[in-house]
């Protein structure tokens, strides 16, 4: 079954700019990581996951900037609700992101469930939303 956009929009609480910024990031990521694996190109793993990172800075800015014009437009239990599932979301994906990092150059010794664990927490969250929203 593949989902609609009307429908990702609706559950993941991301905007289609925010879908196709987070694509890009991936796609350029990918490309990244292929590099390093293959060891065509030398860098850290760090370097490796600044589009990723940077994607979350623009998606963060972007949620504030939504913020700020719900609440100026009165509306502001959409604001509050709206920014705060998107920063819970942006934290948890960013907090993932950073102890994959981490795992990948070896700086800490994390086991892989410690890793996922945010991304757990992140389906349950989505799952719950997808529950209230039908």
């Amino acid at each position: 079954m593949i989902f609609t956009l009307r429908e990702l929009v609706r559950w993941l609480g991301l905007t289609m700019i925010e879908i196709l910024l987070n694509l890009v990031a991936v796609t350029v990521f990918s490309v990244m990581a292929t590099f390093k694996l293959e060891q065509i190109v030398t860098m850290s793993w760090w370097s490796t996951f600044i589009p990723l990172f940077l994607c979350d800075g623009l998606n963060a800015y972007f949620c504030v900037i939504v913020f700020i014009r719900q609440y100026l437009e009165g509306l502001y239990k959409a604001a509050a609700l709206r920014s705060s599932w998107s920063f819970i979301q942006l934290l948890l994906v960013f907090l993932f992101k950073l102890l994959l990092c981490l795992k990948l150059e070896g700086q800490k010794n994390l086991v892989y469930s410690e890793v996922l664990s945010p991304l757990f927490i992140l389906l349950m969250l989505i799952m719950v939303r997808a529950c209230q929203l039908n």
